[in-house]
């Protein structure tokens, strides 16, 4: 018989081999994605830890006599647009003050507030004190700079029982998750206790906000350079790429609009990436338009 040509006995040698295994091939590719996913799931964790051993703080001020007037006061909402925060508060007489472990005062209780706190409250005595929401005027910023924006309000409390002064203990915490909110004492009367807070946006509402301008510069630019290779190949109306365009135009405008905290038009977000993407997008698809219908209008007259 004859003898079986070399490059025959080749090729049957390589078909015989088994093909090689994909997963040998992807494990260089996986084990640093891994990794990554590793990384970020352990930062946003502690991220998360910390925002909310931040909201958990609870921040004492005032007299610890015996004899006293207990006052704690939660942030519910910051609405920075009408410049009001929203404080709910909740008063307990206690020792002396207070009967039936106290849920009433054994006089008329009055509590004052500072300037920026719209309204004083006043509690009958011997009947059960509820809880009461007060307005604290908002002051020393503005939400133009979103997310940026910073304020400065302050919170003072004094009690009068029978129109004598009583001591006072402020507890102030924090229950908006959209803003951070610190607390300093400050001097006040001997029977006083006040808070000067500074509110800033919160650290998940700031890093959100920022991936959102990095996703409309993306964005922007992914669009100019589509339309500069459309462009450039005269390749005519492409309607696939014009839809593309029209597309992300009106999803950077929802994209925006989901923005947390309700920004208004013409805030810090608009002027760094949002108005300038929107612009670079229109452009681009008014550019893709006329070239291509003047590539059609020349291919039609050759």
């Amino acid at each position: 018989m004859p003898e079986e040509p070399r490059t025959a006995r080749v090729r049957n040698r390589s078909l015989s081999r088994s093909p090689p295994r994909s997963g040998a091939s992807l494990l260089p590719v996986l084990l640093p994605l891994a990794f990554l996913i590793v990384v970020a799931v352990a930062v946003g964790s502690w991220l998360q830890f910390t925002e909310r051993q931040t909201l958990d703080t609870v921040h004492t001020v005032g007299s610890q006599a015996a004899d006293r007037v207990d006052v704690e006061a939660g942030v519910q909402r910051v609405d920075a647009a009408a410049r009001e925060l929203a404080l709910r508060v909740r008063v307990t007489p206690r020792g002396a003050l207070g009967e039936e472990d106290g849920s009433a005062p054994v006089g008329d209780l009055r509590l004052q507030t500072s300037a920026q706190t719209l309204g004083d409250l006043e509690f009958t005595a011997h009947e059960r004190v509820t809880i009461r929401d007060v307005q604290v005027a908002v002051t020393d910023g503005s939400i133009s700079d979103y997310p940026f924006d910073t304020y400065k309000p302050d919170i003072e409390f004094w009690a009068q029982l029978d129109g004598k002064e009583v001591p006072v203990r402020v507890m102030f915490t924090n229950d908006d998750t959209l803003f951070s909110i610190s607390a300093t004492p400050v001097p006040s009367g001997p029977e006083a206790a006040g808070l000067a807070l500074g509110l800033s946006r919160s650290g998940s509402l700031l890093v959100f906000t920022v991936f959102m301008m990095v996703v409309m510069w993306a964005l922007a630019a992914s669009v100019l350079i589509g339309a500069w290779y459309v462009a450039t190949r005269e390749e005519g109306l492409v309607w696939a790429a014009l839809g593309w365009m029209a597309a992300t135009l009106f999803a950077l405008s929802a994209l925006r609009n989901n923005a947390p905290g309700t920004p208004p038009i013409g805030c810090v977000l608009d002027w760094y990436a949002f108005l300038w993407a929107e612009t670079v997008i229109a452009l681009c698809l008014v550019t893709v338009v006329v070239t291509g219908v003047r590539t059609a209008l020349r291919r039609a007259e050759e």
